[in-house]
């Protein structure tokens, strides 16, 4: 959670699914984050790319509501990388 904390204060996250995707198949993510309840189809594309690209995957214990209110959006975020 630190990591993420320090990221989002350097404006170095990627924020959606669709973005997060295409860092990860480019192996340009260091370390993905999914809500608590991001969708099964969507955690497991995650987990897939993750683990080709050996990028460590971190599933948050808040969920897409909280993690939205904590990179100060008025959204709903289910996935983040950084």
């Amino acid at each position: 959670m630190k990591d993420l904390k320090t990221a989002l204060k350097d404006g170095k996250v990627t924020i959606g699914t669709s973005r997060t995707l295409k860092f990860l198949k480019l192996g340009k993510l260091k370390k993905v984050y999914t809500a608590v309840n991001c969708p099964s189809e969507i955690k497991d594309d995650i987990k897939h790319y993750s683990n080709l690209n050996e990028i460590p995957l971190v599933e948050l214990k808040e969920n897409n509501e909280e993690v939205g209110i904590l990179c100060k959006k008025t959204f709903f975020i289910s996935v983040l990388g950084i």
